[in-house]
């Protein structure tokens, strides 16, 4: 990868008529992995006269010498570059979770595991107008242009409602944006979003408005519903957040946004409203599409932004603080008596600690 160019990691859906073949690969994916899985479980420790036990400390080497043979042994269609990848996988957790036996991926029941097929760089290749991986073509709903790529290493995966994905990572070229403008950017209940420059994203509380219509799905028993109404609050959801921060990267070169925590507030009272914005999404969305346009994206500590003036940067007796302050919207400076709307108060709090980031600098641990 040079310069010009970006990994990026394209998603179409593949056609309901290869949702078999599929699952029989996702079948022989969880057979690989539990097979890995047992191995590492049952000799983690090994014995060793006069010296007590000793951790075996399994690499994916060693584990692609001991499941080698699993392809020929057992008929699997799958790729053997897709076996190798299932392994890498496997280690790569192991170090993550410091653990070494993983959660086994289950394929039938209640609780199976959706169905994941990976592949190294290599496996997949563009064909005839479709996807050709271990001797099987796959069309799929060619919305990106797949022809005009060169494919690395990807994978095929499947949703809550079984229907399959071709997921596959890509070299492109970088963007060359014009923007010049800068944005703070603080992130909210009552507004999912409210940038330095006025510009809001509206907090549509899409799982709220859909619980009456998803509660009467549950109550008839109907999973397929059920299944059918989660997706349209999660495409909902990222359609709005997709509008959002393209807006805001096509119009800013330097994005700063508070480094507000959606997993420790999940686990207050407030944690469907939190879920439902999709702080960690709009993030992530921010800094992949920053770094495809070449704008600069900063995370920053907010304290105390929503109490200090924007204008003086006293913290006054009359700013917002606390729970107690959550339902002033509007204040004025008790010192330089300037009146604020408060989110885009903290807005600008959060793009001027941005600045002080860049000037500062990252201290050296």
């Amino acid at each position: 990868m040079n310069a010009k160019t970006h990994i990026k990691t394209l998603k179409v859906r593949i056609r309901d008529k290869y949702a078999r073949l599929l699952e029989r690969m996702a079948f022989e994916v969880n057979q690989v992995w539990n097979a890995a899985n047992e191995i590492t479980a049952e000799y983690s420790y090994v014995p060793i006269p006069g010296v007590g036990y000793i951790r075996n400390l399994f690499t994916a080497y060693d584990l692609q010498k001991l499941i080698k043979g699993i392809k020929q042994e057992r008929g699997f269609i799958i790729h053997s570059a897709t076996v190798q990848e299932v392994i890498a996988v496997h280690h790569q957790s192991r170090r993550q979770f410091k653990k070494d036996k993983l959660r086994w991926r289950v394929s039938g029941g209640p609780r199976r595991s959706l169905g994941w097929v990976p592949f190294k760089k290599g496996a997949a290749k563009w064909k005839n107008g479709c996807v050709y991986v271990a001797g099987h073509y796959f069309k799929v709903w060619d919305s990106y242009g797949l022809s005009n790529f060169e494919f690395r290493s990807g994978s095929f995966s499947q949703d809550a409602r079984g229907r399959w994905y071709f997921n596959i990572v890509v070299e492109v070229p970088v963007a060359q944006s014009t923007a010049t403008g800068q944005v703070g950017i603080d992130l909210g209940l009552k507004e999912t979003a409210t940038c330095s420059n006025g510009l809001k994203l509206e907090a549509h509380r899409f799982y709220r408005n859909g619980e009456a219509q998803l509660a009467k799905a549950q109550r008839a028993h109907k999973r397929k519903r059920v299944k059918a109404i989660h997706a349209k609050i999660k495409n909902r959801r990222l359609d709005a957040l997709h509008q959002f921060t393209t807006q805001v990267v096509r119009e800013n070169a330097f994005i700063v946004v508070g480094n507000v925590s959606s997993s420790k507030l999940a686990k207050t009272k407030m944690a469907k409203s939190v879920l439902d914005a999709g702080w960690f999404m709009l993030k992530t969305q921010l800094d992949y599409k920053s770094k495809a346009m070449q704008a600069e994206f900063v995370e920053i500590n907010e304290t105390y932004t929503t109490q200090a003036c924007s204008r003086c940067g006293c913290i006054g007796d009359s700013s917002p603080k606390g729970r107690a302050g959550l339902g002033i919207r509007e204040w004025s400076c008790s010192e330089c008596r300037a009146h604020h709307d408060r989110d885009v108060n903290a807005a600008m709090n959060i793009l001027a600690a941005g600045h002080r980031r860049l000037a500062e600098g990252i201290p050296v641990l």
